[in-house]
């Protein structure tokens, strides 16, 4: 019987492409760089996207992430690479600034308030995390949002869902359902730690790694007819 849900915060409860676009092209503005084309910004979540999945394979640190990611999409269009970590730090800030909910996230972790408990589950950095749930609410409407920065590892790792199941002080793995957009960080994770897994895939890709996910959803609001 499910009694907590772990949820995914970027690109599952809130529109993290959003964010993203609209804090890029801000710092664009704010470094005098120009305008920030679509073509750049596919490039850039390239980048991002191997250095993220870098991480979650422990081939690098966060700090090579933040900061290596910009610092090739800088040299691969000929920007100043020097101001990469400035860069990034005001990112980071101003992807709270820009966070919105995805459709129906708000009214579900409402609907679910009382019925189970309710905690998120990130790799966010915690100083854009903070900013995010903070503008949101969800740093009221979730019990504890659980940073992997604050933990010192990273989704898919076993030991990140062990830190979760030590402070809720309940080892029954029946009891928790992950419920995540990414297959390498949040249905892989919730794999590693034998716990049920829920793939929100609004956009129908594929799972090419065929992982074991106990539901696959397209919109937050079926959660209703499964839990």
């Amino acid at each position: 019987m499910i009694k907590y849900i772990l949820w995914d915060i970027d690109a599952t409860l809130l529109d993290f492409d959003l964010a993203e676009d609209n804090s890029i092209r801000y710092c664009f503005d704010y470094f005098d760089l120009g305008f920030c084309s679509a073509d750049k910004l596919l490039a850039y979540k390239k980048i991002n996207d191997k250095y993220w999945k870098a991480l979650e394979r422990r081939e690098i640190d966060k700090k090579q992430v933040l900061i290596g990611r910009f610092v090739e999409f800088f040299n691969k269009y000929g920007y100043d690479a020097s101001i990469a970590e400035d860069f990034n730090e005001k990112y980071q800030k101003s992807l709270a600034k820009f966070s919105e909910f995805n459709p129906f996230a708000e009214e579900i972790v409402a609907y679910f308030h009382g019925k189970y408990r309710q905690f998120g589950a990130t790799n966010g950095t915690k100083i854009a995390q903070v900013g995010k749930l903070k503008k949101s609410g969800l740093d009221k409407s979730l019990e504890k949002v659980f940073i992997s920065e604050e933990l010192g590892v990273e989704k898919p790792a076993k030991e990140f869902f062990d830190y979760i199941f030590s402070y809720i002080g309940d080892y029954n793995k029946n009891s928790y359902v992950i419920i995540g957009d990414s297959l390498t960080s949040d249905i892989q994770g919730g794999v590693n730690a034998a716990i049920k897994t829920i793939w929100f895939n609004p956009k129908n890709h594929q799972n090419t790694l065929n992982l074991r996910t106990d539901y696959v959803i397209k919109s937050l609001k079926d959660l209703k007819e499964i839990l």
